[in-house]
């Protein structure tokens, strides 16, 4: 199982765009890589990260198309900073490849998420 996010940091360490990739090592657990350009800091251009996740749907018996999942990011910030957010995600699926998610933790993200 893998999956592409796309979205808007709209808070933390400014707004700017997000992508990641996760890949889904078994039903609970997903490891992945992420980068984050900010477009209004000038201090903080980049992060450049890892991700993981546990995903607690089958625990929760909540349908397939839904997931939510806590996580941990732990990367590279832009100015020789490491930079370590945490996060709690939910992504809800409308076709069985397109669906949108958001994150909340130390910094904030909305977007659209692709099945792979």
């Amino acid at each position: 199982d893998a999956k592409i996010n796309v979205g808007y940091d709209i808070y933390g360490h400014g707004n700017g765009i997000k992508g990641t990739f996760d890949f889904g090592l078994c039903d609970l657990f997903s490891i992945g890589v992420g980068a984050t350009y900010y477009i209004d800091n000038d201090e903080n251009d980049f992060y450049i990260f890892g991700r993981t996740a546990l995903h607690l749907g089958l625990l929760f018996d909540f349908p397939s198309q839904l997931d939510l999942y806590p996580g941990v990011n732990l990367g590279y910030l832009s100015g020789n900073d490491i930079g370590l957010t945490g996060y709690l995600g939910i992504r809800y699926f409308f076709t069985e490849r397109i669906g949108i998610y958001a994150e909340i933790g130390n910094t904030g993200v909305i977007g659209l998420s692709f099945s792979l």
